[in-house]
């Protein structure tokens, strides 16, 4: 399998350099010449298969022989390491939860995949390699986790100071080894245009090995297609479609759910559920791409204005025609959030976080103007309310229970090196990194 460049279809890479090198030299996405389709007994007899080798079946094709089986294995199997559930709220309402791994969140799998990818590949270097990376929250808590102490990588995280919640800053600033946190002062783009700067800075790329740990990252993107086949077995046996709602900032988790659809899977409507940080829903309303300044909202992995990887959904589908018959988008505030938290509180005794909240409220949305219900309904947990205790509201958040660990987290001493949003500080920063 070779993978493109979005900006040069001509310039093709294997998945080993697209992994190392994150970007294309013209600063394009990199994207899989060709979908493969699974086998339909695969998903026939889905049921058959363990977690491991799903994933295997479904990420394989993707990786042809420049990973051995065996080592393959051994990476997934190191990645899916812990429970993924679909919990039934009521109805023909069903919750994927992806937050059960080590740092509660939906990114565990996609990050701690691709760490075991370039851990593989990184033994027939003989070089330092930097994982540089913007996160508007949980995705430096996971990158912070699958790259801790790992020899010959050093990761910086980027992320908006006072942005993200404090269990989240707690995660990526506590770690140390070779973990850097970067607080920097703005919002989350002004944290990714500092990432998309360096990596189209030649000095940087003469003087620094660097790639990147976010959605943008192909390793990452592609190993969340599995999530949507997970939910499939987990539902099987089905006679209906799915209807799958996706809460929605950068696009990556929708990507990966739009690339399963291409491989064969069954599911006849996604929904991307946005904050106010609406500029999708907008896109698909009037057909003009136009990101509006971020706002800060309580569903602060979402507040994403410019989203890297719709490129690559523009790519599969070639227009906004032709993702609107398969994506519908809306946007929630703040407080429709937090009403719907406490209404699923008082009426199920669910508690969602305000991720997840959303995208039950897209799922809701879409089933408005359905006429029949004849649909398994899904709506992606992809963090755990306790990640955001200051965004629920009191009495809820009396309900969920701390860990131990979550405790001793977040007694420990938070360090970080705050830095502005200027672009000339942070390479000055970078250059000097040792």
């Amino acid at each position: 399998m070779l993978y493109k460049s979005l900006k040069n279809f001509k310039y093709k890479v294997s998945f080993k350099e697209a992994v190392l090198t994150g970007q294309s030299p013209e600063k394009g996405l990199y994207f899989p010449e060709n979908i493969p389709v699974l086998k339909k007994k695969i998903i026939k007899n889905i049921s058959n298969y363990d977690e491991h080798h799903l994933m295997m079946e479904v990420i394989q094709p993707f990786i042809g022989n420049e990973i051995p089986h065996r080592e393959l294995l051994n990476i997934i199997s190191n990645t899916v390491n812990f429970k993924i559930n679909i919990n039934n709220i009521y109805d023909n309402i069903y919750s994927l939860e992806l937050f059960l791994g080590p740092t509660m969140a939906f990114k565990d799998i996609g990050v701690k995949f691709m760490s075991g990818c370039i851990k593989y590949f990184c033994k027939e270097l003989n070089k330092n390699i930097i994982i540089l990376t913007a996160t508007s929250g949980d995705t430096g808590a996971a990158v912070a986790n699958a790259f801790n102490k790992i020899d010959g990588v050093k990761v910086v995280i980027l992320y908006p100071s006072s942005k993200i919640s404090i269990l989240q800053e707690k995660q990526i600033t506590t770690l140390g080894n070779n973990i850097l946190a970067l607080e920097i002062k703005g919002n989350f783009d002004d944290c990714q245009m500092l990432v998309k700067k360096a990596f189209s800075d030649n000095q940087i790329r003469e003087n620094l090995f660097i790639t990147s740990a976010n959605s943008i990252n192909i390793a990452r993107l592609l190993s969340q297609i599995f999530y949507y086949f997970m939910c499939y077995k987990l539902l099987f046996p089905i006679n209906d479609k799915l209807i799958i709602s996706i809460p929605s900032g950068n696009f990556g988790n929708i990507c990966a759910g739009l690339i399963a659809f291409k491989m064969g899977l069954p599911v006849k409507q996604f929904i991307a559920a946005t904050n106010i940080n609406d500029t999708i829903p907008r896109l698909l309303k009037t057909g003009i791409y136009n990101p509006f300044p971020t706002q800060e909202t309580i569903s602060n992995a979402m507040d994403i204005s410019d989203p890297s990887n719709f490129s690559r959904i523009m790519y599969m589908f070639k227009n906004v025609n032709n993702i609107k018959k398969l994506v519908s988008a809306y946007s929630f505030s703040d407080k429709e959030t937090f009403e719907i938290i406490k209404s699923i509180w008082a009426n199920y005794k669910y508690i969602m976080d305000p991720h997840g909240a959303i995208g039950y409220l897209g799922l809701k949305q879409f089933l408005k103007k359905k006429k029949k219900n004849n649909t398994k309904n899904i709506f992606l947990s992809t963090a755990a309310p306790v990640k955001f205790l200051d965004k629920i509201s009191k009495g809820i958040d009396q309900k969920i229970s701390l860990e131990k660990k979550v405790i001793k987290l977040l007694k420990k001493e938070k360090k970080s090196i705050q830095l502005s949003n200027k672009y000339d500080t942070f390479k000055k920063w970078l250059l000097n990194l040792d």
